[in-house]
């Protein structure tokens, strides 16, 4: 069973690369906001960024052995999509592939404000799109990264192929 991540700042089109892998490869997906929420990683709410904040700890844990449960079933599915902007931070040895979603800068802004984010977190936002920060932070943990620019969409077909699928 293959494990991908997919991973990018908000905004960059990972949830619709991930749903439409996830259905061109017939790979579970699984929503990680869904799992913060249900399973209370969140350690409290930072007012001023209006964001969660994340255990990313426990959010890992529990990833790791959500996967290791998965492998071991009996009708295991042929692969797993991991959606969130922290999926990179799962340990190497459960990741197959982990796929860095970007985008262009000004069309980057016209998505977050398009989706009601306050300007503050379009900033910070923006400026991790403009340092990498996904993309570094992937290459860090040493993950096999392929990087989709979604600026003008993006071919699913041809994404499917470089995963050997």
């Amino acid at each position: 069973m293959k494990t991908i991540v997919v991973t990018g700042v908000p905004g960059t089109g990972k949830t619709t690369i991930a749903k439409k892998l996830a259905k061109k490869l017939n790979y579970y997906y699984v929503d990680v906001n869904k799992l913060i929420v249900k399973h209370k990683f969140s350690e409290g709410y930072d007012k001023k960024r209006k964001t969660r904040i994340v255990d990313v700890g426990k959010l890992n844990r529990f990833s790791v052995n959500y996967i290791k449960q998965l492998k071991t079933q009996k009708n295991k599915p042929k692969g797993i999509i991991i959606d969130s902007h922290l999926s990179h931070y799962l340990p190497r040895k459960y990741v197959d592939a982990c796929i860095v979603a970007k985008c262009d800068i000004k069309e980057l802004n016209r998505r977050l404000k398009r989706k009601k984010f306050h300007k503050a977190k379009v900033q910070e936002n923006l400026q991790a799109e403009i340092f990498d920060v996904c993309y570094n932070e992937a290459i860090e943990r040493k993950h096999k990264v392929i990087v989709i620019d979604t600026t003008k969409g993006f071919n699913i077909n041809k994404v499917a192929k470089q995963l050997g699928g």
